[in-house]
């Protein structure tokens, strides 16, 4: 029987999930492809002259992957039970030190004197660490975790040389380090953790940061180095990359999956009534202190069949990392979601600002990179932006804000451009809305164009600069009766170096971060 996961998507999408661009193209005299007909303008889509396709229309994201459902003590019962259990908690915290002291020393004394970190430790070195190894599982005990639950067997190393996880909490990493011993690939953030940072120094780590190409090329080709070599341990990734409530498989990085060698998914899971082990929105300190205060905490892990790559997978990362989620996420009997931790960020992001109900802020951001190849830095400016317009606690904003917060008077114009956005047509607009809008005028083909024949355009005496003159001329037709104030606000605002002058590059910018100021310029770019 043909295995589904090789020949379709997990997820089928709409076809109105996927914009076409139509562009019909001619040569101009300015030496640019524009449009046959020039800058179209259209009196219901203001950006046509880029291209007639419209911004995908998706639902609402009504999941939060990251939120623990029990951050704070609710209920009588766990109120008694964290009296009762504080003198336990007081043995366990000092079963806790006396474990880390002791495994950060046998640590240390494993990587004295050791240099050569490209090859495989030394045997000797790892029989000290199983030293760290053995007092990890008391830290476990300490946790909570008198016993775990274990269904399937690890498959050896030479048959799976990389393991995969979901991510729950920073258990499974010391569970993992117990059970396995792998190398792992962590930030780069983790090196300077007290302690932990010279633990996973002796696990040979690859460490990856993840808002750099050069750095994600070098894991990966690490990774590829050390599984192909079976006196390495064997790789253990969690490809959603940050941790979740366990009640969603969120999107995989590829990392794992590139090499193309066999791996051995592995699910966790943390069955509970009363307290959520799950690391989300809750401090690392509450969540210790709750798990401390626990008669026993409840965990179970499950080995799964190793998966094999075909030719195909072997040469398309993407194919096998959908084969794997959905065996992790059939076995866990969770959906799978479009979440990354640019996500989290945002969710962060909002958290900081003060913004009610943060969650409203996510937008799955894997399905936006995939889209509009916005990164995760870049939605964090756009969400910035959307604050700016000051949302309501539904996270909506209404024209007037988002007029004021893009600098735009009310006019047939600033209104159309709004409308565009709300793809709901209930005159508000949220920021996922915001975000899909800008993302698919910022992707159009032409977009760098018109950006440089409306400087160009702007630029009447051709010195180089636009001046607050040259600004007012050339919107005059796009915003009418725009007063001195108006006008000063606009050049402030495109003026991105904030050097009392336009240059191109200024503009560039301004229209990169804000790119759905380009239909205030594009009706004086059609020819006449």
């Amino acid at each position: 029987m043909a295995d589904p996961d090789l020949s379709c998507p997990l997820i089928h999408h709409q076809s109105s999930d996927q914009p076409e661009v139509v562009i019909s193209i001619d040569d101009d005299e300015s030496g640019l492809n524009l449009p046959a007909r020039g800058f179209e303008f259209d009196h219901r889509n203001p950006y046509r002259f880029l291209s007639e396709s419209e911004p995908p229309v998706l639902g609402p994201t009504t999941v939060d992957p990251f939120r623990n459902n029990t951050p704070g003590v609710c209920g009588l019962y766990e109120a008694i039970k964290i009296v009762i259990c504080l003198p336990i908690a007081l043995i366990r915290l000092v079963l806790f030190g006396a474990s880390l002291a002791v495994g950060y020393l046998a640590t240390k004394l494993a990587l004295a004197g050791w240099k050569d970190k490209e090859n495989p430790m030394p045997l000797w070195r790892c029989r000290i660490m199983w030293i760290t190894r053995i007092c990890t599982r008391f830290i476990l005990f300490s946790f909570g975790y008198q016993w775990i639950r274990r269904k399937g067997k690890p498959a050896r190393r030479e048959i799976a040389p990389i393991v995969v996880s979901n991510h729950v909490s920073y258990i499974e990493p010391i569970f993992y380090f117990y059970e396995l011993s792998p190398t792992i690939v962590a930030s780069e953030s983790h090196d300077s953790l007290p302690f932990v940072g010279t633990i996973i120094r002796a696990m040979q780590v690859i460490y990856v940061n993840r808002f750099s190409q050069t750095s994600r090329k070098n894991a990966v080709h690490e990774i590829k180095r050390k599984a192909s070599c079976d006196r390495f341990p064997r790789l253990l990734l969690f490809p959603e990359g940050t941790t979740t409530n366990g009640k969603v498989l969120i999107s995989f990085q590829l990392g794992a999956f590139i090499p193309g060698y066999p791996i051995q998914p592995v699910v966790v899971r943390y069955p509970h009534v009363h307290f959520d082990q799950s690391w989300g929105n809750i401090s690392l300190l509450m969540l210790m202190f709750r798990m401390f205060t626990q008669f026993h905490n409840f965990m179970e892990v499950e080995y799964l069949p190793v998966i094999y790559p075909s030719e195909k997978q072997k040469q398309n990362a993407v194919r096998l990392s959908q084969k794997t989620s959905h065996a992790i996420a059939t076995s866990l009997n969770v959906v799978q979601t479009s979440h990354s931790y640019a996500d989290l960020m945002l969710l962060n992001r909002a958290t900081e600002l003060k913004l009610e109900n943060p969650s409203n802020y996510m937008v799955e951001m894997a399905r936006v990179e995939s889209l509009f190849h916005v990164s995760s830095l870049e939605a964090t400016r756009f969400l910035d932006i959307f604050v700016s317009m000051i949302p309501d606690s539904s996270g909506r904003v209404r024209l007037h804000d988002f007029l004021r917060g893009l600098k735009l008077k009310p006019c047939p114009l600033s209104k159309r451009i709004f409308e565009f956005i709300d793809v709901e047509k209930v005159g508000s607009i949220t920021f996922k809305q915001f975000l899909f809008a800008s993302g698919h005028v910022l992707t159009q083909p032409l977009f760098k164009q018109t950006c440089e024949l409306a400087f160009s355009h702007c630029d009447a005496d051709g010195d180089g600069y636009i001046t607050i003159q040259e600004l007012g001329d050339a919107l005059k037709n796009t915003i009418p009766n725009l007063n001195k104030d108006e006008i000063q606000g606009m050049y402030h605002l495109l003026d991105d170096d904030q050097d009392q002058r336009i240059s191109q590059n200024d503009l560039l910018s301004c229209l990169r971060r804000n790119p759905l100021l380009i239909a205030i310029f594009a009706p004086d770019l059609a020819p006449t």
